[in-house]
């Protein structure tokens, strides 16, 4: 399952496409000029259960690592996976 990306310089997504209909995804708006602000996941009934949430959540912090950037995790679920792995995040962690 491929996670993509897509960013306009203002916001950006990470998703997963099925047959051309965009069945996850976690959306984002840059904050500052090394942050962004991470703001909402939605996985469909059909993928939920199958980790996609956190296929996204990787996806997005290899973006962060790879453009040294930082995130501020608004949407509750991103929220607390940035908590529960605490140290592991902290380096991109806003």
């Amino acid at each position: 399952m491929e996670v993509k990306h897509r960013d306009d310089e203002k916001k950006g997504t990470f998703y997963v496409e099925i047959d051309g209909n965009k069945e996850a995804e976690m959306t984002y708006k840059h904050s500052g000029p090394n942050e962004i602000t991470i703001d909402h996941t939605e996985v469909s009934d059909k993928l939920k259960g199958e980790g996609v949430g956190h296929k996204l959540i990787n996806a997005a912090v290899d973006y962060l690592r790879k453009n040294n950037l930082k995130a501020i995790p608004e949407c509750p679920f991103v929220q607390s996976v940035f908590d529960k792995k605490g140290d592991e995040l902290a380096d991109v962690r806003a």
